[in-house]
Order: C-alpha cells, then structure tokens, then sequence
C-alpha cells in the first residue's frame, strides 16, 4: 500500500513562491484560472494583492516537502459574489489548484481536496463553504458534488459564468462517509507554525 498523504498548509509568499505558480498557472490544464498567458511578475503582483488584502488569502500546500498544490480562501461578501446571493454568517470561499503531478496517483486529488476542506472548517468560526466555478469545468464540479457541494444556480461574474454551490459542514461529514477510495478517506493536516486561518 502505497503511503498516505500528510498535507502542510504555508502562506503562500510573492516573492518565494510566484516562480514556481507560474509554471502551474500556465499550464493549459489550468486554464480556468485565467493566467496561461501570464509573467512570473503577473502571478507575483497577483500573490502580492491577496497578500495586502485583509479579505483574501493564499495558501500554498504541501505533501510533505513537496509543493502540490494551491488553495486561496476569500470572504464572498468582499468579492465579486458580493450582491449575487444572500451571504450567511460563516460563509468562506474557495479556490483550489493542483500542481502537475510528477506520477499521477489515483485518489491524489480527491485527498487534496478533502484536506483542503478540513482546514478550512477547522475554523469554527466557518459553517458553509462556497464556490463558483466555471461551468465548463467538469472535473471539478464532479468533484465538489461527492465532496458534499450543493449546486444552487449558474452565475455570471466578471470572467466566467459559474456554477454558484455551497457545502455545509453536515454535507461534507457525510459525503467523506461514501468515499470508496482508500488514499481520500485518510489524510493528515498540518499548518505551519506561526500562519493563522
């Protein structure tokens, strides 16, 4: 049995990590972040941005000393979401993109994701996740509905038209109960010393 992942979350820094996103961020399976034509420069100043942004944050994970993937936690009230749907007390968005796997391994991104949402309602302060994805983007809503998402309504925001969904934390206990594949049902999660959610 090959080796469960043990994920480490750390800031991400503009100036450490731009280089190293730039080669994910431009790559054309990444191409719903809207980035394939963008410098390092672009995706530092974009680092930069959510970095000086009190509503936005960027996080890089880790599968052990490997950078695998990037997770980006923002407040819909402060975002392009603004206005489109009534927002709750404890609503925090997401974004999420997985680094280009030196060997694919089955289940990896289903582990990825399943961590991810752990962090983030690792704050009590957080009830219900959001997203809105591209609607063309059927990888990853296929994967938001076994992971408990609840597709509510397309929207238009300003660079896409998204499929606005919410996972509470009831739906995504039992979605995680109905996972069949070993490597997404047992993850570890570690933050980094110091970094705050």
């Amino acid at each position: 049995m090959s080796a469960l992942p043990e994920f480490r979350f750390v800031p991400a820094d503009p100036e450490a990590h731009a280089v190293l996103l730039h080669g994910w961020v431009t790559r054309g399976y990444a191409r719903f972040w809207g980035m394939l034509e963008a410098s390092p420069g672009d995706v530092r100043a974009e680092l930069a941005s959510i970095a000086a942004n009190p509503h936005h944050e960027a996080w890089l994970g880790y599968d052990g000393s490997v950078p695998a993937f990037l997770m980006e936690r923002y407040e819909p009230q402060h975002s392009p979401l603004a206005g489109l749907y009534p927002a709750a007390e404890g609503d925090i968005g997401m974004h999420l993109l997985v680094g280009p796997p030196d060997a694919p391994r089955a289940g990896y991104t289903t582990a990825v994701f399943r961590s991810v949402l752990e962090f983030l309602f690792s704050s009590p302060a957080v009830r219900r996740i959001v997203v809105e994805p591209d609607v063309r983007n059927t990888k990853i809503l296929d994967l938001n509905r076994r992971l408990g998402f609840r597709p509510q309504r397309r929207i238009r925001l300003p660079d896409k038209e998204a499929l606005l969904s919410f996972c509470s934390r009831e739906d995504f206990a039992a979605a995680t109960l109905s996972l069949s594949d070993p490597m997404s049902t047992r993850t570890s999660i570690r933050q980094s010393e110091g970094a705050t959610l």
